[in-house]
C-alpha cells in the first residue's frame, strides 16, 4: 500500500510538471517574448523543490525559517512564475500579465515585486554569492534553513560563480544546496564550443563541494538528493536536463533559448504537452 501510494504521488508530480510546462507555453505565446527553452528545461526540478523539499509558507513568505530558492539564471522565469502561482504565493490569474506593460512579472525575476522571489537575477553570475550570503546569515542566526540555488552551465562562463565556489568551498558552508542546470546550450550554441568549463565534477571536487549528478527530469531521483542528511560541506547537485523539454521539435535545439512559437507551433506544443 506504501509503494502504491508513492506510485500515485509520483504520477501526480509528473502530471503537475505537464501541467506547469503548459502553463508556460502558454504564457511566452500569448505575451511573444520570454525564454522558454529553459524555462521548459527546469521544470522538474522547481516541482520538485516546490510540493516536496523546500521549508515555506506560501501564507507566510517572509517566515524567518524558511527555506530559500534563488533562480540565478533570472531569464528562466517564467518557469518560477508558473510555480509560485501552483503552490499558492500569489492567484493563478497574474500571470495572463506576464511581461505586460506595468505588471509584477518582469522577464527576469526581481525581489520585492512577488511573493516568493528571494532576489533578484538578470546579468548572470551573481545569485550564487547572494545565496552565499543568505546561507552564512542564517548559521549565523542559528536557524536550520537551507538555501538552494539553481544556476545554468553557460554562466558557470562568469568568473563571479568560480569566485563563489572557491569561497563556500573554503568556508565548508554546509547548509547550501547548488543545483546546476547541465543542458550544454546557451544563446550563441553548445556551452562545451563557446567557453567549455567542463568536466564540473573535477572542478568541484577541487573546490572541497560534496558533488551529485541526476537526471534533471527524474523526479523520483531529485527527490532522492534534494533533502540530504547534515552536510559537512556545501553540496552541488549536477542536474542534466534538456533544453525545450517536453516538445519534440524544441529539445535540444538552441534557437528556442529565446523564441516565441508561431500559433501552428503553439497548438503542436500544447498537444504533445495534453
Amino acid at each position: 500500500m506504501v509503494q502504491k501510494l508513492k506510485t500515485m504521488e509520483l504520477k501526480k508530480l509528473k502530471d503537475l510538471s505537464k501541467e506547469i510546462r503548459r502553463e508556460i507555453l502558454t504564457l511566452v505565446y500569448q505575451s511573444k517574448s520570454g525564454h522558454l527553452g529553459c524555462s521548459l528545461g527546469i521544470v522538474d526540478i522547481l516541482i520538485a523543490l516546490y510540493f516536496k523539499i523546500l521549508h515555506i509558507d506560501p501564507k507566510n513568505p517572509s517566515l524567518e525559517t524558511r527555506d530559500r530558492f534563488l533562480l540565478s539564471k533570472g531569464h528562466a522565469a517564467a518557469a518560477l512564475y508558473a510555480v509560485l502561482a501552483k503552490r499558492g504565493f500569489f492567484p493563478n490569474t497574474l500571470l495572463k500579465t506576464y511581461l505586460q506593460d506595468g505588471s509584477k512579472l518582469a522577464g527576469h525575476v526581481t525581489l520585492g515585486s512577488l511573493p516568493g522571489i528571494e532576489a533578484t537575477a538578470g546579468s548572470l553570475g551573481h545569485g550564487l554569492s547572494i545565496g552565499i550570503g543568505m546561507a552564512l546569515a542564517i548559521k549565523h542566526q542559528n536557524l536550520s534553513s537551507r538555501v538552494y540555488c539553481l544556476i545554468g552551465d553557460g554562466e558557470c562562463q562568469e568568473g563571479s560563480i568560480w569566485e563563489g565556489i572557491n569561497f563556500a568551498g573554503q568556508h565548508k558552508i554546509n547548509n547550501l544546496i547548488l543545483l546546476l542546470d547541465h543542458n550544454n546550450l546557451q544563446i550563441m550554441g553548445k556551452g562545451s564550443d563557446i567557453l567549455n568549463a567542463l568536466p564540473f565534477e573535477d572542478k568541484f571536487k577541487g573546490f572541497g563541494w560534496d558533488i551529485q549528478s541526476v537526471d534533471g527530469h527524474d523526479i523520483s531521483t531529485l527527490l532522492k538528493i534534494l533533502q540530504p542528511p547534515r552536510l559537512n560541506k556545501p553540496l552541488i547537485i549536477i542536474t542534466k536536463t534538456i533544453k525545450g523539454k517536453g516538445i519534440s521539435f524544441m529539445e535540444n535545439r538552441v534557437e528556442w533559448h529565446g523564441k516565441t512559437p508561431n500559433e501552428e507551433e503553439y497548438k503542436l506544443a500544447l498537444k504533445e504537452l495534453s
